[in-house]
């Protein structure tokens, strides 16, 4: 995957444009930088931000179960992946979704128009488009819809011929994230399929279900089409055992804790089977990944 990678990086110093909440749990973060030095960002790349310095909210405003976690120290930085990334003139926007779920994400939630933040980027190897690709199919589960939602208007923008349909799944209508491109209705440049855990939106059940039944119902041709995919693990390793059944080529976007981002900590290892060999190895979800194609990952559920 070393072709879907930039070896340019670097920290820069990034202005908060916006900070929008979306619903209860999730917000939108906007930021601006330079775009003469921010270097061109890939889909499945992701930046890590410091958070050291970003206040808490109110005591009010914690949420009681994360009133004990919130007194931590924020010691290193946080990795998102690019929602999306757009250059216009000097400048360049990078939008990134997050959900409140512990002391760094509480935090960010103060952050206001106009505040400065240190970050790092555009980090490890995003998503590929081999050759002759005529149908992508995007298969997004949870927090798993930022980078497919870059993907996808980079798809739109680059290869206006290729086929797209997005598989959006969420627990509950409450958490999918309409405010992205992929969590709209169904348009002309993108089809849409949405499934919910608990059947209030779209689908009755898991995502992964709800995909396996469309390809049985939708026959597609293997060599001219692709799955990409990004959620929870285990919903990955399912999505990648369809891919293998059905012959069809599947990159999927992975998760680790990545204190550094750069391949330092050693901290976000995955296994990874070693082609013709009956071997393993380990690689580094932040540096060889966090894109991986799903015939070398060995997932362990």
């Amino acid at each position: 995957m070393n072709n879907c990678s930039t070896a340019n990086r670097g920290i820069f110093q990034a202005t908060v444009c916006e900070n929008k909440q979306i619903s209860r749990r999730f917000y939108q973060l906007s930021l601006e930088t330079s775009a003469v030095t921010f270097p061109n960002s890939k889909p499945g790349q992701f930046l890590e931000l410091d958070l050291s310095s970003a206040a808490l909210p109110l005591t009010k405003a914690i949420p009681v179960e994360l009133a004990d976690i919130s007194q931590r120290k924020i010691l290193l930085r946080r990795p998102f992946s690019f929602f999306n990334v757009a250059t216009d003139g000097e400048k360049t926007t990078l939008d990134i979704l997050y959900c409140v779920l512990g002391a760094g994400t509480l935090r960010m939630t103060t952050l206001s128009k106009g505040d400065s933040i240190s970050v790092i980027g555009p980090l490890g190897n995003g998503f590929c488009v081999p050759q002759g690709k005529q149908t992508a199919l995007l298969v997004a589960g949870g927090m798993g819809a930022p980078p497919l939602q870059h993907l996808a208007e980079t798809l739109l923008r680059d290869y206006p011929g290729i086929r797209i349909i997005a598989f959006v799944g969420a627990k509950t209508k409450e958490e999918l994230l309409f405010e992205t491109e992929l969590g709209r209705p169904a348009t002309e440049k993108i089809e849409r399929i949405i499934a919910t855990d608990d059947g209030s939106a779209g689908y009755r059940g898991f995502i992964t279900d709800c995909f396996t039944k469309w390809l049985k119902e939708n026959p597609v041709t293997t060599d001219d089409t692709i799955i990409y995919s990004c959620g929870p693990e285990e919903m990955l390793a399912k999505v990648a055992q369809t891919a293998k059944e059905k012959n069809i080529d599947c990159q999927i976007s992975m998760e680790r804790l990545m204190a550094c981002g750069i391949g330092l900590c050693q901290s976000c290892a995955v296994e990874c089977r070693v082609e013709g060999e009956d071997q393993t190895v380990y690689k580094l979800c932040c540096k060889d990944g966090p894109v991986f194609d799903t015939k070398e990952v060995v997932f362990k559920l």
